[in-house]
């Protein structure tokens, strides 16, 4: 009679305790991400290669009527991604209510961080891609993995501040509003006006439902599918319908909806992410694949861009007094977190398959963006470590 609670007790103990620490962990996400690109690697470059590649782009056969995404690729781009940005515009709605956007003493210097980290990386890849067949990827070396480089910055534990911390967590999160923006403006298809009109009538409908204080999880549900498939029909990029839904969750209800999405989305949604796109079969002559002014852009973007771009505009804002240094940092540590904002990967990913059709510009594209993560990681954790040091030292 003891054998089965004591199994149960030996299978908690061994299996899923350390599971749940293992979530629990700040490094969890980004170690999760990085495992399941380097398994993706591996496939897509081993014997089963040629398996691996047709089950991601299995094809389904709905009726074409039905408009919906037609293989397990764009099933996870389209559809459960449009889940992450849920995620995604929760967590900007909340900062900009309540959090670190929610005045402008507090929003000015992470917003003109994360403004120079955007418009710097993109000045420098139209600028070795002007008038080529690469040019629609200015936007890829734009993007901050909010989740990788907060896990990275984790690693070095109490050198580097809570200040800092908070600091990079905004300007990420701005930057994710900023290529959100970037999706629909600029990577959409044909718009559909009709499709756009139905949508707009399914969000005032939700809008007003909550006037009313009726809150019920169902209508975010049942409204959000509805949204999404709108959306998805109108032309532009149809995750955007999950930021939408996200705005129209009421304060008191983002902390359960997080709660409750959080670990589905970073431990589920994003690693079948990262397995569906970084299945990249490298090619004999790495030198020559990475030699192009494409894979130069999105280099010279993430690793110099992003550090530049953020170093430069938190600088001039400063100097003019519209916000501060945050406590207890030094100018060597705020240049580290700009060089970890360098690593682009899920969205930067995700918009490489928005700005090309063409599966060598893909390829080209997400190793250097893959390339650029390991360079900016590297460079981060110097610069962190040195100006921890700088501060110990001068404080002795």
């Amino acid at each position: 009679m003891e054998v089965i609670p004591t199994l149960r007790n030996i299978i908690r103990k061994q299996l899923i305790s350390p599971i749940q620490e293992f979530i629990k962990d700040s490094r969890a996400v980004g170690i999760t991400l990085l495992a399941c690109t380097i398994l993706s690697l591996i496939l897509a470059n081993s014997s089963v290669s040629e398996n691996y590649i047709q089950l991601i782009e299995t094809e389904f056969h709905f009726p074409s009527w039905l408009h919906l995404p037609h293989s397990i690729l764009h099933w996870i781009n389209d559809a459960l991604m449009a889940l992450f940005f849920f995620l995604v515009g929760m967590e900007i709605k909340r900062e900009l209510l309540i959090g670190e956007l929610s005045s402008v003493k507090k929003a000015a210097l992470p917003i003109a961080a994360a403004l120079g980290g955007m418009v710097v990386p993109a000045f420098i890849y139209i600028a070795l891609n002007a008038g080529t067949t690469h040019q629609a990827g200015w936007g890829i070396p734009m993007a901050t993995d909010i989740a990788f480089s907060l896990g990275v910055a984790s690693l070095l534990g109490a050198r580097v501040p809570v200040t800092l911390k908070i600091f990079l967590m905004a300007l990420a999160i701005i930057d994710d509003l900023g290529a959100i923006l970037v999706i629909a403006v600029f990577y959409g298809g044909d718009i559909s006006w009709t499709w756009l009109l139905v949508a707009a009538a399914v969000l005032a409908i939700i809008w007003i439902i909550h006037r009313f204080r009726y809150y019920r999880w169902w209508i975010i549900v049942f409204g959000g599918i509805l949204l999404w498939y709108c959306i998805f029909n109108s032309g532009i990029h149809a995750t955007i319908a999950g930021v939408l839904i996200a705005f129209l969750v009421p304060l008191e209800k983002l902390g359960d909806y997080e709660h409750n999405l959080h670990d589905p989305v970073n431990f589920i949604i994003l690693p079948l992410f990262a397995l569906a796109n970084t299945a990249i079969i490298l090619p004999d002559n790495m030198g020559a694949a990475l030699g192009t002014t494409l894979s130069w852009g999105v280099l010279a973007g993430l690793v110099l861009g992003k550090p530049l771009g953020i170093t430069i505009f938190s600088w001039a804002t400063i100097q003019s007094k519209l916000g501060e240094m945050p406590g207890g940092t030094n100018w060597t540590q705020l240049i580290g977190m700009g060089a970890l904002a360098g690593i682009g990967f899920t969205m930067s990913i995700f918009i490489t398959m928005l700005a090309f059709n063409d599966l060598n510009q893909q390829n080209i594209a997400k190793l250097a963006i893959l390339i650029g993560a390991i360079v900016s990681i590297i460079l981060g954790l110097l610069l962190l470590y040195r100006g921890s040091k700088q501060i110990k030292k001068s404080s002795a």
